[in-house]
């Protein structure tokens, strides 16, 4: 694995390749960070070019760790994202919405009232393993030469096809009706929001995600990540 680098200063080069962890700020895109990342490196460094990419797209709803790469160690971006990730949250239940969380409205409501807490354990079980899952339409995968968000937009009707991810565990650690805080270890490529509508249909009731954060990749964790100032505060000392 390479390792993070958790402290910089005026000599870090990061032309060579340097893995950053970053917490992401809510309500960024994660090419908003990419992008002031990369104007940071080459305001403070005085670099005209340099390679800057992310392990792992954060829906900007979501905050919590971002991997970013700099120069040759853009290359390892695959590796890095291929690995397992923890996210912690918050489910409520009752509503759905078209993107699963709450960047659109409620479109529908559903009663809860025979939830227990019960099944919502029991309902858990059957999403751990390998399962079948299909993405949100908003989302930034590509079809048809533009992202599923874009059309969703324009209102196009798009074919989804499931596809395989495998989630190690899924625990509901808080339940204070109709919100449920929880925790995932899943694969690349596990939507929470899906994973968060599913549930809901599972429970005979309709659910969306309300809060998400990533708290590790593989051995890099969210405790050990930059924030936007101290990474401008760091790299020109």
């Amino acid at each position: 694995m390479l390792e993070a680098t958790t402290e910089i200063n005026s000599e870090t080069n990061f032309l060579e390749g340097k893995v950053l962890l970053f917490n992401k700020p809510l309500t960024w895109s994660s090419f908003d960070l990419v992008k002031k990342v990369r104007g940071i490196i080459k305001s403070a460094k005085q670099i005209k070019k340099i390679k800057v990419g992310h392990a792992g797209t954060l829906d900007p709803l979501a905050d919590g760790l971002l991997i970013i790469c700099t120069g040759k160690f853009t290359k390892k971006i695959d590796e890095i994202q291929g690995q397992k990730k923890v996210y912690t949250g918050e489910i409520t239940l009752g509503g759905t919405t078209p993107s699963y969380d709450l960047e659109t409205e409620i479109e529908e409501t559903f009663d809860t009232s025979h939830i227990t807490e019960e099944l919502i354990h029991n309902s858990c079980k059957k999403f751990e393993g390998k399962i079948m899952q299909k993405p949100p339409i908003y989302s930034a995968l590509k079809r048809e030469g533009k992202r599923l968000y874009q059309h969703a937009r324009e209102g196009t009707k798009i074919e989804i096809k499931e596809r395989e991810v495998e989630i190690e565990s899924f625990k509901i650690t808080s339940i204070e009706m109709p919100k449920l805080k929880f925790e995932v270890v899943c694969s690349k490529g596990t939507y929470i929001r899906s994973l968060a509508y599913d549930f809901g249909k599972e429970l005979n009731s309709g659910a969306l995600l309300s809060a998400l954060r990533r708290e590790k990749i593989g051995d890099y964790y969210l405790s050990r990540a930059f924030s936007l100032n101290s990474f401008m505060e760091d790299i020109v000392k």
